[in-house]
């Protein structure tokens, strides 16, 4: 279906003659509508839930990453530091090593947090945070936050 999509994108693009990357995110968006309204004939797709599944995933990935930066930026323009940094470990539910890699880069990418390691039994990712003020709490976000959505975009 994805591959599908992709070929009505380029017919729209190619039918209004303007090769440019918001015409083609236009012609995207119209051919995942008449995929949607399609699907009724061609029978049920899980790409339509994936999709969903992606977007919602990069739009908290964003979310986490802006509210990182002020979070940082404002330790660093104001003098009294209120960092508590520790190195925590989290129970991995995420198997695969696509995963774990794409869970690890998310964290690292995010302001304030490095992923360090793995254990070799790849159970267990250990993180460095700024802000460590309650370990069970920080891991309750990895795992319901970044975790959670990886597990879906993987399933």
């Amino acid at each position: 279906m994805f591959l599908l999509n992709i070929l009505l994108a380029l017919a729209w693009t190619a039918l209004t003659g303007q090769f440019d990357p918001v015409n083609f995110m236009s012609g995207f968006v119209l051919g995942y509508l008449v995929l949607w309204l399609a699907q009724r004939m061609a029978g049920p797709s899980n790409y339509f839930k994936k999709v969903y599944q992606i977007i919602s995933f990069v739009l908290f990935f964003m979310d986490a990453l802006i509210r990182a930066n002020l979070r940082v930026a404002y330790e660093v323009i104001t003098p009294p530091y209120t960092m508590r940094p520790g190195i925590v470990a989290i129970p991995l539910e995420v198997k695969t090593d696509a995963a774990i890699t794409l869970l690890a880069n998310l964290i690292t990418l995010t302001p304030g947090t490095l992923s360090l390691d793995v254990s070799a039994d790849r159970r267990v990712l250990y993180v460095h945070s700024m802000y460590v003020d309650d370990v069970e709490q920080f891991r309750r976000e990895i795992k319901e936050g970044f975790e959670r959505r990886v597990l879906e975009v993987f399933q």
